[in-house]
């Protein structure tokens, strides 16, 4: 059954920073080549960080010198600072521009092979109760539920920052329907739900017989064609403090969580895994398998 095409297709080559859109974009078993190819590391903390932590990151642009490839090291990257200077991942002064943009000691780094554990591991939490720890990151308030982290690889993310060989916060691929952000915007007119705020892969326009108005939550556990590409989708995605950010052109504004908490049961997008590797493109049909 076709329930949709593809609207856009975004590539980010550095955790948290913003990306770009591209009309084609070619998937391998790891996801889309060169997507978070590279992240920063907390040196005062410890551990690989994201915009959770560091929310200045997603004022920052990275693109790539030179197409990437499935191997590893991925390619150098160029970084766009807040005032508008670049600054570019072979320069010998890198972390120094970062940390002083971010004011926060930073090291940028590459991917490493999946085998070297202690570079995913996690560094300390900011809050020694838990509670009060995942409630700093994704934002939620006392009255509010925590996410549930259904289908979530929790034994991994316990201990790691993301699943060691990788920078994604959990699964390779991340799949939102223009069709749930449409649904938030009218539930909270005054809120701004751009699809950059929810860094997603793969934004799939939902055709109009598609009767639901969070389509993707419907479909996790399923298949998707898209295109020459099969995916799974393996979980919701529970949204963080890192969608109330401002960034480039966009506000801070958190009515966008409280909104998605109150009326998506927390969660925007699925996440997905590589059945299928192939080449993403745009306007190329989805089909629920």
């Amino acid at each position: 059954m076709q329930v949709g095409t593809v609207e856009s297709l975004w590539r980010y080559p550095a955790k948290s920073m913003m990306g770009d859109r591209f009309a084609a974009l070619p998937v391998g078993d790891r996801g889309v080549l060169g997507d978070r190819g590279w992240a920063v590391r907390d040196e005062a903390r410890g551990g690989i960080r994201g915009a959770k932590k560091i929310g200045g990151l997603m004022r920052l642009h990275a693109r790539y010198l030179e197409e990437p490839g499935e191997d590893l090291p991925p390619p150098p990257i160029e970084i766009r600072l807040p005032d508008g200077d670049a600054v570019r991942s072979t320069d010998p002064d890198v972390n120094d521009q970062l940390s002083k943009a971010l004011d926060h000691p930073v090291t940028l780094w590459p991917l490493q092979p999946p085998v070297v554990l202690e570079h995913y591991r996690r560094g300390p939490p900011d809050y020694e109760e838990t509670d009060k720890e995942l409630r700093a990151i994704f934002g939620r308030e006392q009255d509010e539920p925590l996410p549930s982290f259904e289908g979530m690889p929790l034994d991994v993310l316990i201990e790691y920052e993301s699943p060691p060989g990788t920078y994604f916060d959990a699964f390779p691929l991340l799949l939102v329907t223009d069709r749930s952000l449409a649904t938030l915007g009218r539930r909270e007119p005054g809120a701004e739900f751009d699809v950059r705020r929810f860094r997603p892969n793969i934004v799939v326009a939902v055709d109009d017989d598609v009767d639901t108005e969070f389509p993707e939550q419907d479909w996790v556990g399923r298949r998707l064609q898209v295109g020459a590409v099969e995916l799974e989708l393996a979980a919701a995605c529970p949204r963080c403090v890192m969608v109330t950010r401002g960034f480039a052109d966009v506000p801070e504004d958190r009515r966008v969580l409280r909104t998605i908490v109150r009326e998506a049961d927390q969660n925007v997008g699925a996440y997905a895994t590589v059945v299928n590797t192939g080449m993403l493109t745009a306007h190329a049909p989805v089909t629920l398998l």
